[in-house]
C-alpha cells in the first residue's frame, strides 16, 4: 500500500491542506493499514447523497471510544472531478483527516485506470501489501456501516503492532511487560530474606562458638583444678 503512493503527495483535508510528500510521511500514514480509495466526483448526485454515510462511517471508525484501533483505516478521495473547484467544494464536505490526491496530479486517472472504476461513487478496499480486498464497498456501508470495518480487518489478518512484543527482546519467556519489575520485587525480596537468614544463621553460629569457647575455659580450668589435686597429695 505505501508503494502504491510512494513518489506521490498526499494532502490533508484540514484547513491548512498539509501535503505529505516524504516517504517517512507516506509510510507513517499509510503502513500497515486497510486503505479505502474513494473515487468520487461532486457533479455526480449518487456521490452526494453517499457522502454523509461515508463521513459517518469514517467519524466512527476514527473514534478511539468507538474502536479500539482506530490508526488501522485511512481514506483517500480520488476525484475524478472537471475542475479543481468542483473538488475543493466536494473536500468541504468529506471529513478533514481524509487524505487526497492535488487536482493537478495525473496520477488520479492512472489509479482509475489501475483498479477499474467506471461508475461513481466507488470505494476500493486494499489490504496492507496492495492486494484488493473489494472492489467497491459503497453497498456494503451503506447496509452494514462500521461493522464492514471488523470483516475487513478480520480477512487482512490485521494486528496493531503498537501491543506487539519487540521479537530483539532480550528475555523472550518473559510473561508479560510487567515481568522485569515483578522479577527485580521478588529478587529484592529474595535477598532481603537471605540475608535475614544469614543474619540469624550468623547468630547461631556465633552462639554456638560462645558456647563452645566456655566449655573450652571450664575444662581448661577444671584440668589445671585436678593437678593441683595431684600435687597437694
Amino acid at each position: 500500500m505505501v508503494d502504491l503512493f510512494l513518489n506521490r503527495v498526499l494532502v490533508e483535508n484540514n484547513s491548512d491542506q498539509d501535503e505529505l510528500n516524504t516517504e517517512r510521511e507516506i509510510t507513517g500514514i499509510l503502513e500497515n493499514r486497510i486503505l479505502l480509495l474513494f473515487f468520487a466526483s461532486a457533479e455526480c448526485e449518487k456521490c452526494q447523497e453517499f457522502m454523509p454515510v461515508l463521513n459517518e462511517f469514517f467519524k466512527k471508525l476514527k473514534d478511539p471510544a468507538y474502536i479500539e484501533y482506530p490508526k488501522l483505516l485511512a481514506l483517500i478521495y480520488i476525484s475524478l472531478d472537471r475542475s479543481e473547484e468542483q473538488q475543493e467544494r466536494f473536500l468541504k464536505e468529506l471529513h478533514k483527516k481524509v487524505l487526497f490526491l492535488a487536482f493537478e496530479d495525473p496520477y488520479r486517472k492512472e489509479l482509475q485506470a489501475m483498479f477499474k472504476v467506471k461508475d461513481v461513487p466507488t470505494i476500493v478496499v486494499l489490504r496492507p501489501d496492495c492486494s484488493i480486498l473489494t472492489p467497491n464497498a459503497v453497498q456494503d456501508i451503506c447496509r452494514f456501516g462500521s461493522d464492514c470495518f471488523h470483516n475487513w480487518q478480520e480477512s487482512a489478518e490485521l494486528v496493531e503492532r503498537t501491543f506487539m512484543l519487540n521479537e530483539n527482546f532480550e528475555n523472550l519467556n518473559l510473561r508479560s511487560a510487567t515481568d522485569p519489575v515483578r522479577r527485580l520485587k521478588y529478587k529484592t525480596e529474595d535477598d532481603k530474606r537471605k540475608k535475614k537468614w544469614w543474619n540469624l544463621f550468623g547468630k547461631v553460629k556465633g552462639g554456638r562458638e560462645e558456647e563452645e569457647e566456655k566449655d573450652e575455659a571450664w575444662d581448661k580450668k577444671k584440668k589445671e583444678e585436678d593437678k593441683g589435686t595431684l600435687r597437694k597429695r
